[in-house]
């Protein structure tokens, strides 16, 4: 199996972008504004980051946003390559994402908690360009939308994965430790990881270093 690509979530300067990169991600993560969890920065910030990453590197803004319009806004004030949708979607208006925003990649977060999970998985994979598998819990009066730090049920997101038609990244709890197991179970294109290559909240060399040796 080919290895995964691997992004690097809760990107918080150009510099921590640059040192992504050097380590080997394909695709970062830039984390707007949440009820919860780690790496939120301003969207000028995003946008200022974005704007230094250079092809044919991704660059993904984490919204929490739940109205199509107001997505869209969001996305305008950042302009990354991708939207990567945290929460469930408004009467899943992906149709007019795509009308508005025609050459942006769409990617929808699905907490993996149930078979339930497996159903939307499915459903979804028909509106957008890519699946990402987290461990969140949207269901809490604080939703959870990511960066618990917790893995989920694997075999649940291997059903999903030989389901669907698109790209499926995995997320939750993932390190050095767990993901060769992690990707033999799932097999996912790509792998999405935050705190587990951080120390004290910043990208630590070293764990990047030990992650992508333990990827292969």
């Amino acid at each position: 199996m080919k290895r995964p690509r691997v992004k690097i979530c809760c990107i918080s300067s150009a510099e921590e972008a640059k040192i992504a990169i050097e380590y080997g991600a394909a695709a970062l993560g830039l984390v707007g504004h949440m009820p919860s969890g780690p790496g939120i920065i301003g969207d000028d910030l995003i946008h200022q980051i974005a704007k230094s990453v250079p092809p044919p590197i991704a660059t993904f803004l984490l919204t929490s946003e739940t109205k199509p319009q107001d997505i869209i806004a969001h996305y305008k004030r950042v302009n990354t390559t991708t939207i990567q949708i945290v929460d469930e979607l408004e009467e899943r208006a992906y149709e007019l994402l795509r009308k508005e925003l025609p050459h942006v990649k769409l990617v929808q977060v699905i907490h993996v908690i149930d078979d339930n999970s497996v159903q939307e998985a499915i459903e979804i994979s028909e509106f957008v360009d890519a699946i990402l598998l987290d461990s969140g819990n949207p269901n809490l009066s604080v939703k959870e939308l990511g960066g618990t730090g917790r893995t989920h049920n694997w075999e649940l997101s291997k059903q999903i994965r030989e389901r669907i038609a698109i790209p499926l990244f995995l997320a939750g709890g993932l390190n050095k430790d767990n993901i060769k197991q992690a990707v033999d179970i799932v097999q996912p294109f790509g792998v999405d990881l935050c705190s587990s290559v951080r120390t004290n909240g910043k990208l630590d060399k070293q764990k990047l270093e030990d992650f992508f040796n333990a990827i292969g």
